[in-house]
């Protein structure tokens, strides 16, 4: 299983960025996905999460200004981030539990660069 992330970069505050995770190899179901962020010295936190069924869940920080959504048919999770703060900049991961057989692994993407700066 392979999770190729995209739509990291440098963006000026107030500004938007989408960012992309598709998982692809031998998988039978995808279940939870997700995105975490890193910020230099800080401790991995989580963004936001949404399950197969399309329940999702937001740290507080970003309620109200990031949106996370999935294309089960492409095995792929987007993260939508609006009005972005110089504090969030960070490095973005994204995070999948995937079917093997009857039990299910976790797996994280190699990560990718957000830059919050003017």
């Amino acid at each position: 299983v392979q999770l190729v992330e995209s739509g990291g970069g440098l963006v000026q505050p107030g500004g938007s960025l989408r960012l992309s995770c598709a998982a692809s190899g031998s998988i039978s179901r995808v279940n939870t996905m997700g995105w975490y962020r890193q910020a230099p010295g800080k401790e991995r936190e989580l963004v936001a999460a949404i399950t197969r069924g399309g329940n999702t869940n937001y740290a507080d920080s970003v309620k109200g200004r990031f949106t996370i959504s999935r294309d089960n048919a492409k095995n792929t999770v987007y993260l939508q981030m609006n009005s972005l703060k110089p504090e969030e900049t960070a490095v973005y991961y994204c995070n999948v539990g995937i079917m093997e057989g009857v039990y299910e692994s976790e797996y994280w993407g190699q990560g990718t660069q957000v830059t919050v700066s003017s």
